[in-house]
């Protein structure tokens, strides 16, 4: 035992021996902030990074971006350090405007997003970006606006074209964006292709339609577990637990990695009023997932 002890206290010390050796090189700051989980201390890790001339643009971005939740005043001085050292990069200004936002600074968001654009009038990201942060913010004409302007800009890009049909759905603009899916179709695998024609139809509220759809997706690809969990949720809203609950679990077997499926079970129990059954799958989550207890309590509400 004394000498198992002893050949982890030396395992530990060796992995100690970096933090004490002379640094002066940002990709050893980076590599410890990237590894330390509190955001506190990677301050302390990655604002000295400012004054460090060996330090690139893109160092300082990923800086920042480790900073970003927890510590976005700190980050946004790095960033202006970065727009420093290497003034017209984009990436910079697209990291600023996502910073404005955590900070609740909207005209800066805006302002940030116009310079970008003027920086690169051909480039869809800021587009891009501004569709996210709108549609966030729950503005959804803003959002289309957005999405819009990224399509026209890079009209062979397939997932942009996926995200400007999902919008126009959303917005209930269900034509439109059928008609960009259809012209989608040689671009997509079968499966691919019939789940977005299934989330289409769900979003419109043809349930029959989009439970043919998810159907389709599950005979083209049999082990795919995102077929079966929209073909279990499919089934769920036309009224059949049983079905659903089967789906689901298959999508569950197929990916044991993932608690999606078994969470979207664990609600559609209690909303059926099978209590006895989310307590079950409740148990089977929190021994699978303990890392993930908001998304079980989230799933598994039974004062709802």
């Amino acid at each position: 035992m004394r000498r198992a002890l002893g050949v982890v206290g030396v395992a530990f010390l060796i992995h100690l021996i970096p933090l004490f050796l002379p640094r002066n090189m940002p990709e050893q700051e980076l590599a410890i902030a990237r590894v330390t989980p509190n955001v506190q201390q990677r301050v302390a890790v990655l604002v000295p990074l400012k004054g460090n001339e060996k330090a690139t643009g893109a160092e300082l971005r990923e800086a920042a971006e480790l900073l970003l939740e927890g510590a976005p005043a700190e980050a946004r001085e790095l960033v202006d350090e970065a727009d420093r050292r290497e003034p017209g990069a984009v990436e910079t200004q697209l990291l600023r405007a996502r910073i404005c936002q955590v900070e609740r600074m909207d005209r800066c968001v805006q302002e940030t997003l116009e310079r970008a654009a003027r920086m690169a009038p051909d480039d869809a990201r800021p587009d891009l970006l501004r569709a996210e942060l709108s549609e966030r913010s729950g503005n959804l004409p803003a959002a289309l606006e957005a999405i819009a302007q990224a399509q026209s800009k890079q009209p062979q890009d397939t997932a942009v074209s996926l995200r400007y049909a999902r919008l126009l759905s959303v917005t209930a603009r269900h034509d439109e964006a059928e008609a960009i899916l259809r012209g989608l179709e040689p671009r997509l695998s079968p499966r691919d292709w019939l789940l977005q024609m299934g989330m289409l139809r769900t979003r419109a509220g043809q349930d029959r339609e989009a439970r043919a759809f998810f159907a389709r997706a599950v005979g083209e690809e049999p082990q795919s577990a995102l077929a079966h969990y929209h073909l279990g949720m499919s089934h769920f809203q036309l009224g059949d637990m049983d079905a659903a609950e089967e789906e689901l679990r298959t999508a569950d077997r197929l990916d044991v990695s993932n608690p999606d499926p078994l969470a979207a079970l664990c609600a559609l129990q209690v909303r059926a009023a099978r209590l006895e059954d989310a307590r079950i799958t409740r148990m089977d989550l929190e021994r699978r997932f303990q890392d993930r207890p908001e998304l079980i309590r989230s799933a598994c509400r039974m004062d709802r």
